[in-house]
């Protein structure tokens, strides 16, 4: 091969190159100041989004045990916005997780002592929760009741 065919061969990939990089270029200049991707993160740029709102039923059968839960939790920063019984007594004390967040379920399960396990999703977007504690007999074992 002589040296003009190399010489072309050089000046024709040089060529394709610089296209190929003109290609790219215009593509993430496109996509970054353009199009840029969506974000699907939410921030929760005010202090309502930031605060884990629950409820708390009783499930024993004794009385005044979700009022000592609601004022140990919110001695902790939770929001406490409805006590109530259970129409079922339940053995073990559970979270319903209302919305999906396992962040928070899984704060209110370190805060009450409550094993992940017992964590059980229940979406409800109609109580505007987070979630829902159910305190069953062995309550002497959550951590507002040692």
């Amino acid at each position: 091969m002589s040296f003009k065919n190399k010489s072309i061969i050089v000046n024709i990939s040089l060529i394709f190159s610089i296209i190929i990089l003109g290609i790219l270029l215009s593509s993430f200049v496109f996509r970054v100041w353009i199009s840029p991707p969506v974000d699907s993160e939410l921030k929760g740029n005010t202090p309502l989004e930031k605060i884990i709102q629950v409820n708390v039923l009783n499930a024993t059968g004794q009385q005044g045990l979700a009022n000592k839960v609601r004022i140990y939790l919110r001695d902790r920063g939770f929001d406490v916005v409805e006590l109530d019984n259970s129409k079922e007594i339940h053995d073990k004390s559970i979270i319903l997780d209302r919305v999906g967040d396992k962040i928070a379920s899984h704060k209110l399960s370190y805060a009450l002592g409550i094993r992940d396990s017992l964590i059980n999703t229940q979406i409800d977007s109609n109580l505007y929760l987070k979630a829902t504690i159910i305190i069953g007999k062995d309550y002497q074992n959550l951590k507002p009741f040692n």
